[in-house]
């Protein structure tokens, strides 16, 4: 979701209702590119879920579990944002802070610990011992109990979360424009953080104009509370085609590849991350017809393809709809030629939403299966997708969950969807942490891979 420094087109946020906002093309615009297809995302008669929250699967998805979000994380604006994994704990950020769930067993997971730290977004990874948040909002200070009255910071908060009934607050970095996201590459003893943010934000303390386009923290992993940024590179420095901002909404690092796939305002870049310091262009891609925003990017497993989402209207629009065209809000799944990535096909969800609920291509992984490309992806309102993308031109859904419309109406849904150790996870704004499980001949040989850790902006092979 777009941070609520960006005006105009993209104020879509979590403060307001999904009507409030008229981002994006109309709703009867077509596309203009001559390869793209015609038809809309969802054919008439599409069955959803009924309303008043009513949980609908396809045959093959069973809802194992819920944890619904407890105090001190149950107020207005404290929402379920991004997930995180290592062993047998899952870690589930907040605007209102953090959670650790204990997921030994998944069909019944325990809350081990909340860490009350609000801020927006509190995206969340996690490296050895220690827990990192993306904070993309002016605070008083680094510490959660900094307010919000003076605004005159935002970045990474770092934690240490050995013990993980009681984690401790170990240091912070400020970063320009804070962070919206972050992505770890890890080096021996030294983590390297990508801070991806829009900006600048001309009349803010913490975002000045110029803005480049990501910053580069380094974290010595045997003292945390000495990590500071090293490097700010201007990845691209042609202007970017976009008038809303600059710099990046997301990137993602597949450091065995030594390539990074960077999602930023107007364009999606491919990098060489061989120093991790010093990233170098490879090719930026533009698309001013399908792409408002360029969201979020996912390598298969080869490191052959990237799939690209559009995060059109910020999140807070119903763009999953039959007047809105299936190129837009969407995935673009591009294939890697000689060097170059080559757009191949896109895929939206084909269940048409109600008026009323938000649904755009939003964060995801890979199922493991080898031989195969298939993605787990949340899309707000629109529930959870697992979709088959092996044959790029043709990409096709394989299983689904979703619930019906929000009651009191807003900002809801899944905000991440990630799978982990047989089971797939689902961070929803406001239903806390679901657990799903998909029983089919294409994922179940996913089923006998096992991870240590999982952070889905830093890809490892399976």
């Amino acid at each position: 979701m777009i941070s609520a420094k960006l005006r105009g087109v993209l104020l879509c946020t979590v403060l307001f209702l999904a009507s409030a906002c008229a981002a994006g093309p109309a709703a009867t615009e077509e596309p203009t590119s001559a390869t793209a297809p015609q038809e809309t995302s969802a054919p008439a008669g599409t069955p959803a879920a009924s309303p008043s929250g009513d949980v609908m699967t396809s045959d093959n998805v069973k809802h194992i579990a819920n944890m619904p979000l407890t105090a001190p994380f149950n107020g207005e604006g404290d929402l379920g944002t991004d997930l995180a994994f290592q062993g047998d704990y899952a870690y589930v950020g907040n605007f209102g802070g953090f959670s650790i769930y204990d997921i030994s067993d998944p069909t019944k997971p325990q809350l081990v610990s909340q860490v009350s730290c609000p801020a927006q977004q509190n995206d969340v990874t996690v490296y050895e011992d220690l827990l990192i948040l993306s904070i993309d909002e002016p605070r008083g200070g680094p510490e959660c109990d900094s307010a919000e009255g003076e605004r005159k910071w935002e970045g990474l908060r770092i934690f240490n979360v050995k013990d993980k009934k009681s984690p401790q607050y170990v240091g912070a970095v400020q970063t320009d424009c804070g962070s919206h996201t972050h992505t770890m590459v890890p080096a021996g003893e030294t983590l390297y953080v990508y801070v991806s943010s829009p900006g600048p934000e001309p009349d803010s303390a913490t975002c000045p104009a110029p803005h480049e386009l990501i910053s580069i923290v380094e974290i010595p992993t045997k003292s945390p509370a000495s990590a500071k940024v090293v490097a700010k590179p201007d990845i691209f420095p042609e202007r970017q085609h976009s008038e809303l901002a600059s710099g990046c909404h997301d990137i993602t690092a597949y450091p065995e590849k030594k390539l990074a796939a960077a999602a930023c305002f107007g364009d999606g870049v491919l990098l060489d991350i061989s120093d991790p310091v010093k990233p170098k262009v490879l090719q930026q891609l533009t698309d001013l017809e399908n792409f408002q925003i360029w969201h979020s990017a996912t390598f298969n497993n080869d490191g052959t393809k990237v799939v690209f989402s559009d995060e059109l209207g910020g999140g807070g629009q119903a763009t999953c709809d039959r007047n809105t065209p299936a190129t837009k809000g969407a995935n673009a799944i591009y294939d890697l030629v000689g060097g170059k990535l080559e757009r191949r096909g896109y895929f939206k969800i084909p269940r048409e939403q109600q008026p009323n609920e938000n649904c755009v291509a939003h964060n995801g992984s890979l199922i493991p299966v080898d031989g195969k490309d298939i993605m787990v992806q949340s899309w707000y309102q629109g529930g959870v997708s697992i979709w088959d993308f092996t044959d790029s031109a043709n990409p096709k859904e394989i299983g689904y969950f979703e619930r019906g419309p929000h009651e009191g109406g807003g900002i809801a849904g899944s905000w991440s969807a990630y799978y982990y150790n047989g089971y797939i996870y689902s961070s929803d704004m406001t239903e806390g942490l679901d657990v799903l499980e998909i029983t089919d001949p294409l994922t179940d040989p996913a089923k006998q891979v096992k991870m240590d850790d999982f952070n889905v902006q830093t890809q490892k092979s399976y």
